[in-house]
């Protein structure tokens, strides 16, 4: 997008805010399909930086992820948790992932998860 969809700076904002992090969202960014669940970006840089800190081959990754996030400016990207990228009828990685999509990446979006189902 040129401009970045005010709503979804909106959203964004208040998820940071610590309003909830329950809010489920689906973005098509780059062409990729990306739905899961929004997380404040320190809460998805804490569990990120936990991750590399617990592989034996990427722990040292794990410091750039500790540093702190920019304070009170509106949000600039989704931080999503168990969050899946759509490839025709799965969700990689099945069980959830970690994705950061710049908000100005995103070229439509709406409420809620998309999953598949064979029924």
């Amino acid at each position: 997008m040129s401009k970045p969809d005010e709503l979804l700076v909106d959203i964004a904002a208040l998820v940071e805010s610590g309003h909830s992090n329950q809010m489920t969202l689906t973005v098509v960014a780059g062409g990729a399909v990306i739905t899961g669940r929004l997380a404040p970006e320190a809460a998805w840089r804490q569990r990120v930086s936990e991750v590399l800190a617990d592989s034996a081959q990427l722990s040292e990754f794990s410091a750039a992820f500790t540093a702190p996030a920019p304070g009170e400016k509106a949000p600039t990207h989704l931080h999503f948790h168990v969050a899946r990228i759509l490839q025709g009828t799965v969700g990689i990685p099945e069980t959830g992932g970690m994705y950061r999509v710049a908000i100005d990446d995103v070229s439509a979006w709406t409420m809620g998860d998309f999953s598949y189902s064979d029924h």
